[in-house]
């Protein structure tokens, strides 16, 4: 038989070491593996905002197994069905996005557990998780490694922010910057001094619920602020962007041409 993986993200979390990740939204397994040699901690491969999905997604989680770096996922939404499809591709950890209450919080960790704990259907003989029901007592030690970050991205969640972060097997709180931004009526302006304080106040009843607060930025001194005030996992970057102002700066240092920073904070 074969071993269950560990959690290695979840494991560190739970020690308070933090977790500085990057954003993979250029949804190709030969960027994946690439990005997975660097030295980060984890690389959340996101399908909300990028053109992937389970098959693209699959590609890259198996493009990163060979290298120490831990493999995060965000689906496009909250969905029963979804989750089990990547869960059962083999992510152990996973970001939900727009997550508004308890109850919403509540089912999202339901979908990563098996009956009678959870609503995950039963399919391990067809799953890369369980190496095709090669892992010993697959159903019903996975429960153990999984990881469940909700995203908390409006002013509505945030006023149940206490609530959802309560709930037994949510492991961490994930602030969106952008969203939230929008939902204050400052869209664009993820860095304007409101939306940080409600995240660094964010960050703090997370903390005291005793869970991991994450968020992403591209701005380094920021990051490090988020560090400072106890946030365990940080996504530092995002490689769309990171490609991009590097090739502009190198076509601006050989054309001279400037087409201007680009907007909108992260993504």
């Amino acid at each position: 038989m074969m071993e269950l993986p560990t959690n290695v993200f979840k494991q560190a979390l739970r020690q308070g070491r933090p977790q500085i990740g990057l954003w993979v939204g250029l949804a190709d397994s030969y960027v994946a593996e690439l990005l997975a040699t660097v030295g980060f901690d984890c690389l959340v491969i996101d399908a909300e905002h990028a053109p992937n999905d389970p098959r693209s997604v699959l590609q890259q989680l198996q493009a990163m197994a060979p290298y120490p770096v831990h493999p995060i996922v965000r689906p496009v939404r909250g969905a029963v069905d979804l989750i089990k499809q990547y869960l059962d591709i083999g992510a152990q950890t996973l970001i939900i996005p727009m997550v508004e209450t308890a109850e919403q919080a509540r089912q999202m960790v339901a979908a990563t557990r098996y009956p009678t704990r959870g609503v995950r259907g039963v399919g391990s003989a067809l799953a890369r998780s369980s190496r095709w029901n090669q892992v010993d007592d697959y159903l019903r030690r996975c429960d153990d490694e999984m990881c469940v970050f909700v995203q908390v991205e409006s002013v509505n969640a945030l006023s149940h922010l206490e609530a959802i972060a309560a709930v037994d097997g949510v492991d961490g709180v994930f602030f969106g910057p952008a969203d939230l931004a929008a939902s204050m009526g400052l869209l664009g302006l993820p860095s304007d001094a409101a939306v940080q304080a409600a995240i660094m106040r964010g960050i703090a009843t997370v903390k005291m619920a005793g869970k991991a607060a994450g968020t992403l930025t591209s701005d380094r001194r920021l990051a490090r602020e988020y560090l400072n005030h106890g946030a365990l996992f940080v996504a530092v970057g995002v490689d769309t962007s990171i490609l991009v102002k590097a090739a502009k700066e190198l076509a601006a240092e050989f054309t001279g041409a400037s087409h201007g920073a680009p907007t909108g904070g992260a993504y």
